[in-house]
């Protein structure tokens, strides 16, 4: 990062940066001094223009595609940008409304963060991208039903309503009794506890010869509850849509990059360890470039945000990730209004 503070540039050097950014932003494409001079925005001559413009470059704020004569901004250009200059444009009434609107739809959580997702990539034109609550919500019944001769479903039911269906692989033909036995214990040992409570206590008894259970059954309890809390330590943490919005006609002459950030979305895990770096910030995180590892090649900017309960306890993060000539402006307080609107859909 180059450093330059705003302090160092005159008035009218401002100015200029702010509408080639402005213009970057909007368009995608370099802006020129004729384009500069053109639009009104600024009472110098092309020549006084372009002098300006190679100050700015000079201090490493701009940059002259080969491609073109006209300027674009670096990543330091934008982080000055965002930092001490972009004047943010709040939702309107009419947008706050849809988004909450979206997200209050009654359902499992699953659904509202899959809207939430979707719906910030709608916003943004980017990918929308949000972080499974890590919470885990306490049970009331476990049911077990035959599928065959080797696989049961195991259907758990959360006191909020939450439903979850699960798989479990068994050696041989389960007996239909040992099925009931099986679910009447583990409904009784899971009532009003979360998975790894009930989990824990169900170890400890069979462990200590206390379950009361047949051998069929407790072969089954004890390979189920082995799946499934591997399987909710081992499940994908991250929700992201909208990844074709990537891919629009600005992108064909940048295709290697664009290839390169989609790569890097399909690495989940990686991309969630970036966004547990917001998870203790108190407000909008915004990584721009190669000020992010994991973006570097890319040349990605995200715009991420944590939610919370409504304890005001973070449990998850949401964002956008896109080009860096993302509309900052807009879709900063679109990220933040969203994540107070799923704080209130969790509750």
């Amino acid at each position: 990062m180059n450093g330059t503070p705003l302090s160092d540039l005159s008035e009218r050097a401002r100015e200029i940066f702010r509408l080639v950014v402005e213009g970057y932003l909007d368009t995608g494409t370099p802006v020129g001094s004729k384009a500069l001079a053109a639009d009104g925005g600024v009472s110098l001559s092309p020549a006084s223009i372009r002098s300006v413009l190679a100050e700015l470059e000079q201090r490493g704020l701009l940059a002259a595609p080969h491609t073109s004569a006209g300027r674009m901004p670096t990543e330091s250009g934008l982080r000055l940008f965002v930092d001490a200059m972009m004047q943010v444009a709040e939702p309107t009434a009419q947008e706050r409304a849809a988004i909450e609107k979206r997200l209050g739809e009654p359902g499992p959580i699953e659904r509202a963060l899959e809207e939430t997702s979707a719906l910030l990539s709608d916003l943004s034109g980017a990918a929308g991208m949000v972080m499974v609550p890590r919470r885990e919500p306490r049970l009331s019944q476990v049911s077990l039903t035959a599928l065959d001769a080797n696989r049961v479903l195991a259907v758990l039911v959360g006191e909020d309503g939450h439903v979850e269906n699960r798989i479990l692989t068994v050696p041989t033909a389960v007996l239909g009794v040992s099925l009931e036995q099986a679910s009447n214990y583990l409904t009784a040992r899971s009532s009003g506890r979360t998975l790894a409570e009930a989990a824990a206590l169900v170890q400890q008894e069979i462990t200590g010869g206390r379950s009361a259970l047949d051998e069929a059954s407790r072969d089954l309890v004890s390979r189920g509850i082995a799946t499934w809390t591997t399987d909710t330590a081992e499940r994908p943490v991250l929700i992201v849509r909208g990844q074709a919005n990537l891919l629009d006609e600005t992108a064909l002459s940048d295709i290697e990059r664009v290839r390169s950030l989609l790569d890097d979305l399909e690495n989940k895990q990686s991309v969630a360890t970036l966004l547990e770096n917001a998870r203790d910030a108190d407000a909008m995180r915004i990584f721009i470039g190669s000020e992010n590892r994991l973006f570097s090649l890319s040349g990605s900017s995200v715009i991420a945000s944590p939610y919370r309960d409504r304890d005001g306890k973070v449990v998850g993060v949401l964002g956008v990730i896109g080009p860096t000539r993302l509309n900052y402006a807009r879709v900063v307080p679109m990220v933040d209004f969203t994540a107070r609107s799923l704080g209130k859909r969790l509750g």
